[in-house]
């Protein structure tokens, strides 16, 4: 490995994140894509170098960053650089786009993680309670909204629903994190692919979304949360915290192995591609017919379904 050659890369990646960051902060028009940019530089760098030299490259980054921009860009970086270190990590040891995907998820989790640490620990700012605040205010505004309007029965029983649901997606907490890492991860291993291929003259790719297959342990971890969700646990309880969340998530992956076979099955009968793309339309607007799509996936996981499909093909 060239040593000299990998110091100047780091130095240059380096000082593309920076540049990066100042775009997303000070330019609102395109700061959104900066910002979904930001992975790219440790993408690359860890893709040619593995994560130990891409490790010191990210301490770089947060000791310039705070001196060049703000030292409230220290969470921000953390959360980019861990993420961008295992996407690039594992495109270096020629993983699969899949599991590359849930490598750059488990490293954007650890980073949402640290982030929540980090603005809590050092800045002093506990986004929980800010979230429970603006949650606080905004049903207070609804309420004196609803009373202006002579809808005070109304509004008792309509404000309880709400805040029944709001107690509920502040115990979703885990499972937004794990979404929006999933998104932030897929998002920035797509980019990336297309910078590299650019870049480096390859051929990164995500296979089609019809290939895709989750484990079959996956039904499992659902199947024994659905038990213990029958169960009457303390709703402040950790263990209803831990079931709901992973139902939730667990669900989530079903119905994204469900979209799949609808894929997969309509390119085995040779059927349009815009039929599956209508289906999952449909089902955003329908939210009943998420559930029998979770079902599909839960078939499919099981008991192999997409294998009989191929073998009535043959």
């Amino acid at each position: 490995m060239n040593r000299s050659k990998m110091l100047t890369e780091g130095a240059l990646f380096t000082a593309i994140y920076i540049v990066l960051f100042l775009v997303a902060m000070l330019a609102p028009l395109i700061g959104v894509l900066a910002m979904l940019l930001l992975p790219i530089p440790f993408i690359v760098f860890a893709s040619r170098y593995d994560w130990k030299p891409s490790l010191l490259v990210l301490v770089a980054t947060l000791i310039l960053s705070a001196l060049f921009t703000t030292v409230f860009s220290a969470p921000i970086t953390v959360l980019m650089g861990l993420g961008g270190i295992m996407i690039g990590s594992a495109m270096y040891r020629n993983l699969s786009a899949y599991e590359t995907w849930a490598r750059g998820t488990v490293g954007f989790v650890i980073g949402l993680v640290l982030l929540f640490l980090i603005t809590q620990l050092v800045l002093d700012v506990n986004i929980v309670e800010q979230i429970n605040a603006m949650i606080d205010q905004s049903m207070e505004q609804s309420q004196k909204l609803m009373e202006q309007f002579g809808l005070t029965d109304q509004a008792a029983e309509q404000l309880a629903l709400v805040e029944q649901q709001m107690d509920m997606l502040k115990n979703l907490i885990p499972v937004g994190i794990a979404v929006i890492s999933i998104i932030l991860a897929l998002v920035s291993q797509w980019l990336s692919y297309k910078v590299i291929n650019r870049l480096e003259n390859k051929d990164y790719k995500f296979p089609p979304f019809r290939n895709l297959t989750l484990p079959v342990s996956l039904v499992w971890i659902y199947f024994f949360a659905l038990i213990f969700s029958f169960f009457e646990l303390d709703p402040n309880g950790t263990l209803f915290l831990a079931v709901s969340n992973v139902l939730m998530l667990a669900g989530l992956l079903m119905v994204i192995q469900g979209f799949s076979l609808i894929f997969f099955f309509a390119h085995q009968k040779n059927k349009s591609r815009v039929l599956p793309i209508l289906s999952v339309i449909l089902a955003v607007f329908v939210p009943f017919l998420l559930y029998l799509v979770r079902i599909l996936g839960i078939i499919d996981i099981g008991f192999r379904l997409r294998d009989r499909i191929s073998e009535e093909k043959k």
